[in-house]
């Protein structure tokens, strides 16, 4: 039904529908299912980002002992002092992160678009929850915005770190997040497009470089980062503030950089903060010497 964000938001407009109603009609044609059970199957993804967050958020330790345990550190803060970046960011970030502790624990995450990135877009959702107060169908909807734009991203460039760098992976995700508050939040399909342009244009050049090869250092904190970027942009587009490159060609030109991004720093470890002497200590205490 659309191939880019232009034919995306031009949909929306014709039909005068939202960007999530959209993204429904889409996967009831693809999968020949009917909405309900596309509801259905959204709403069991959701379950499974909200037993993450509530996971996270008791506490959990990775295997390698790089992560873990960070998530409370942050909702503890939050209850003892005033937080400098605010409490609904800070509480995405918090949520966020433990999202991504629970996946580096081995524990059940909802890619979004990826295992590494799964933090950015149930952080944000369930941190807007406490202000907005959606209903559990908003939230359902929320998903699906989010997945609009991650499709328009896996379509014409990538959301793999291997093949474009983090930017591709939590900078996609980011950007899925921001538009999908500016849905929730009562903005435009246009105001979605600017969110996510604008998250993305701030995320370009993001390296991928996970010490030892694991999906924790700095995967973790780098969702933290996605998450209150995702917010602000929301904020930014809500305010009628613009992208001067359309969304599309910001989502091109992240893809010209992945590819010509050296291989040291797509998810290799072999370059960036992989290839810092901690990092190869960090490396050698999990591996052995003879990784």
């Amino acid at each position: 039904m659309f191939r880019n964000v232009k034919e995306l938001i031009e949909l929306t407009e014709s039909q005068h529908i939202s960007i999530s109603e959209v993204m429904i009609r889409q996967e009831m044609k693809v999968t020949e299912k009917s909405r309900e059970k596309v509801m259905e199957q959204m709403e069991a993804n959701l379950e499974v980002m909200e037993k993450a967050v509530e996971d996270g958020l008791k506490g959990v330790q990775s295997r390698s002992g790089l992560t873990g345990g960070d998530a409370v550190l942050i909702q503890k803060y939050m209850q003892e002092k005033e937080p400098l970046s605010g409490y609904l960011l800070l509480d995405a970030v918090s949520k966020a992160v433990a999202t991504n502790e629970v996946n580096a624990a081995m524990g059940i995450i909802c890619a979004t678009p990826t295992a590494g990135s799964a933090g950015c877009v149930p952080g944000t959702l369930f941190a807007v929850k406490e202000k907005l107060k959606p209903t559990r169908e908003q939230m359902v909807r929320y998903l699906f915005t989010a997945g609009a734009f991650g499709q328009v991203v896996a379509n014409n460039a990538s959301i793999s770190g291997a093949a474009g760098g983090c930017q591709a992976e939590v900078g996609s995700a980011a950007g899925m997040a921001a538009a999908a508050i500016v849905e929730m939040a009562g903005g435009t399909p246009a105001q979605s497009a600017e969110a996510m342009a604008i998250t993305l244009k701030n995320t370009l050049g993001l390296v991928c470089d996970p010490v030892a090869g694991l999906v924790e250092v700095p995967c973790v904190k780098r969702n933290a980062m996605g998450a209150s970027q995702a917010i602000v942009s929301a904020d930014m587009a809500l305010a009628g503030v613009t992208s001067r490159i359309p969304c599309d060609e910001v989502i091109d030109a992240m893809f010209k950089i992945g590819q010509a991004m050296p291989t040291s720093l797509k998810e290799t470890a072999q370059g960036g903060l992989a290839a810092t002497p901690t990092g190869k200590r960090l490396a050698e205490m999990i591996y052995g010497s003879s990784k």
